[in-house]
């Protein structure tokens, strides 16, 4: 019986290939979370806030029940009170939380992603800027939008 040799070229060959199949998995995995903020963003910047709230969790539509009161309190607060049509917005890099809650007292997320947003709104009181942590957690397969609520 004849005994192989593995070169070393082959060894770091499929090593980088294994390498490369996991960071695309890794990516995909994340992006996921972070592209459910940039849409939740996109619909709030356009006043599309139904469409927003559709992406909240269950927990947060504990907070916001009535899909049509949010999208009322949303454009009341955001657009007409402001005096925006739209606004500016920047979303940051995803951190990976472990055993999070959205409240002292709330159902605790084995894995949340932390992403934050800055939204820039230049309204008729000036130029503000909000800063704000959003978490993205599974739930029924899908990614969900949560803010946090530790502060009561």
């Amino acid at each position: 019986m004849k005994r192989q040799n593995k070169s070393p070229k082959g060894i770091l060959a499929s090593m980088l290939l294994v390498l490369a199949v996991g960071s695309c998995i890794f990516f995909l995995w994340t992006s996921g979370p972070v592209r459910l903020v940039e849409d939740f963003y996109e619909y709030e910047s356009g006043a599309e806030f139904g469409k927003s709230w559709d992406l909240l969790s269950s927990e947060m539509k504990l907070r916001f029940p009535n899909r049509g009161d949010y999208v009322q309190n949303r454009a009341h607060v955001f657009m007409s009170h402001m005096e925006v049509e739209t606004f500016q917005y920047d979303v940051g890099r995803s951190k990976k939380v472990k055993n999070w809650s959205l409240a002292k007292d709330g159902k605790v997320h084995k894995t949340a992603y932390m992403i934050p947003v800055t939204q820039v709104f230049d309204s008729r009181f000036g130029v503000f800027t909000i800063e704000q942590n959003c978490y993205v957690v599974k739930e029924k397969g899908e990614w969900r939008l949560l803010w946090d609520y530790r502060f009561e």
